[in-house]
């Protein structure tokens, strides 16, 4: 039986093993360490997937920021099981983060993210809802966002990633 629930510090371990063998690099997984460290950190939206009591599954959802200093969330990194992959577990962690933000009168949730599969939860392009990327050269189909029922359309402008954020996401050579 799967649940989702918000992770615990015991979780970390096993959260940080399965988003590095998900993609297959440690740079998720140390942004997921920032994450928790900073200030756009929000425990309640940091979720495992759990099977039989086991954490096959990771969603986090922290705050970014425009330009003029509003906050905004940003969903991910997210990282299931390889061997459960393909199974909806990621799609139930999308579900229940975006549920969650909603229910904290957010606005809306950014993502960088693969352009065809976040579209079937809703996501559309953040560029043509005003919200510019933190990096032009970030691809456009990638930079999107999903309104929630607190969206106002006045909620645009540049997108800043705090300096944590992978480099290829800034716009920078190398890697954190």
């Amino acid at each position: 039986m799967q649940t989702i629930r918000p992770e615990i510090s015991g979780d970390h371990a096993v959260i940080a093993t399965i988003t590095e063998v998900a993609f297959g690099r440690p740079v998720e997984a140390r942004m997921i360490e920032a994450i928790r460290d900073s200030e756009g950190y929000v425990p309640e939206l940091s979720l495992v997937a759990e099977e039989d009591g086991e954490v096959v599954g990771h969603v986090i959802t922290s705050y970014v920021s425009l330009e003029d200093g509003r906050r905004l969330l940003e969903l991910g990194p997210i990282a299931v099981r390889p061997d459960l992959q393909g199974t909806g577990i990621g799609g139930a962690l999308v579900r229940a983060s975006l549920a969650a933000a909603d229910q904290r009168g957010e606005p809306l949730v950014l993502l960088l993210g693969h352009p065809t599969y976040y579209p079937r939860f809703g996501f559309r392009s953040a560029s043509a809802m005003g919200l510019l990327p933190p990096n032009p050269i970030l691809p456009d189909e990638a930079w999107m966002a999903i309104p929630l029922r607190a969206y106002s359309a006045d909620v645009r402008g540049q997108v800043v990633f705090p300096p944590w954020f992978p480099d290829e996401a800034q716009g920078q050579a190398g890697s954190r």
